[in-house]
């Protein structure tokens, strides 16, 4: 992340007098929220958080209304989330200073739902006459503005201070939330937040926070080379029987072994009911085995057809021994037209962000709808460059 970057994501700067910061938020939300010229525009991440709210009918009175799910349904948040395993080492780092410091620290889930809380005595005080406990449904609809609902919708951190939050009862707070990311699918998993009294905020809160992400995501990224390890050794026997190429992958798509093959580190995500294309080995049909799939070539050579609708509900079916659709965004629909239309000779990723944007600077943007789309089609399509798979014959119906 760049100094530029991180810049505008803090809510206040070295040396920000922040009782008159405050009090000229009060003036910015109270303006905007009733329509009136504000003495100067809200950030434009809390900007675009009041618009949305804004927008489907939320007050701010009706955030103040907390909600907590049931003790059992807590209980079962945090025995499925794989952050539960992040547990140990957040606590020795980050939440045994947040006593000493007058914060908490809090830990999400991907709906917002407080997981864990921890942190100073007298901070998780107020912290519970606010309602933000364990089980509390923080996301954004349900209470505003804040750092862990607000960080799920932007997919980004977020650091807010004092009328920044939508609800009234937030004003005295300060909070720096950023999601956690899978490393294995890149989904968000939940948010670790820092909150504490506003006139506590401080810059470097955000660099703390950033700190912590990247410790869990690397926790959970070792974590996964374990069990990829384990899976390994379980696997060996089979693949040691099984006649001509093949491939065992993680519940993830992520490559356990292959043999006769040589194949990306990762694939779609395989399941039963679903072909699967793979480079090299045309269509196969997954099959389960220990905590993974074993994917080989069929052995009777069939083709796939990919049929395209492309009208006012766009959609991909793909027909072979299993048929199953799946909706296309308007987006995925442009996408799949231009390849179609390249042919086999395919298209690179600076082409195709001048067909979609007019410009070849769309280069990462590109590169995530692409990536968006394999995990929705599977490697019906192929990179470098972009195209459809050998195998697959194409048929687009306007």
């Amino acid at each position: 992340m760049t100094s530029s970057t991180h810049q505008r994501l803090l809510a206040v700067d070295f040396g920000t007098d922040l009782a008159r910061h405050a009090r000229v938020l009060n003036r910015v939300r109270d303006a905007v929220l009733s329509g009136q010229q504000p003495p100067m525009p809200p950030r434009e991440v809390v900007a675009r958080s009041w618009s949305r709210l804004q927008t489907v009918g939320v007050s701010p009175a009706r955030c103040e209304d907390i909600v907590v799910v049931e003790c059992a349904d807590l209980e079962s948040r945090r025995t499925r989330t794989p952050l539960r395993a992040v547990l140990p080492e957040l606590r020795s780092t980050l939440t045994t200073v947040a006593g000493e410091a007058n914060f908490v620290v809090v830990l999400a889930d991907a709906d917002g739902v407080v997981l864990w809380r921890e942190g100073s005595h007298s901070v998780c005080r107020r912290a519970d006459a606010l309602g933000f406990v364990e089980g509390a449904q923080w996301s954004e609809r349900v209470v505003g503005t804040n750092s862990v609902g607000t960080a799920l919708i932007e997919r980004a951190p977020v650091q807010l201070f004092s009328a920044e939050h939508y609800a009234r009862s937030h004003n005295d707070w300060s909070c720096t939330g950023s999601p956690v990311r899978d490393p294995r699918t890149g989904d968000i998993l939940g948010v670790i937040d820092i909150s504490g009294s506003a006139m506590s905020i401080h810059p470097a809160t955000m660099a703390l926070v950033q700190t912590a992400v990247r410790l869990v995501e690397s926790i959970l990224w070792r974590e996964h080379i374990t069990q990829i390890e384990k899976l390994r050794a379980k696997v060996a026997p089979v693949l040691a029987t099984v006649g001509g190429p093949a491939l065992v992958l993680d519940r993830h798509g992520w490559v356990v072994e292959s043999v006769g093959i040589g194949v990306p580190e990762q694939l779609a995500p395989p399941c039963a009911e679903k072909p699967l294309l793979v480079p090299g080995l045309g269509l196969c049909v997954p099959e389960p085995l220990s905590e993974g799939w074993l994917v080989r070539r069929r052995q009777d050579g069939p083709t796939i057809e990919l049929e395209l609708d492309l009208g006012a509900q766009p959609r991909a079916t793909v027909r072979g021994d299993v048929d199953w659709t799946r909706a296309l965004s308007p987006r995925h629909a442009q996408i799949l037209r231009v390849l179609a239309s390249a042919g086999p000779t395919g298209i690179d990723a600076a082409t195709m962000s001048e067909v979609l944007f007019g410009d070849r600077d769309h280069v990462v943007a590109v590169r995530a709808e692409i990536s968006r789309l394999r995990r929705s089609l599977g490697p019906v399509l192929t990179t470098h460059p972009y195209r459809f798979a050998q195998d697959v014959t194409v048929r687009t119906l306007d």
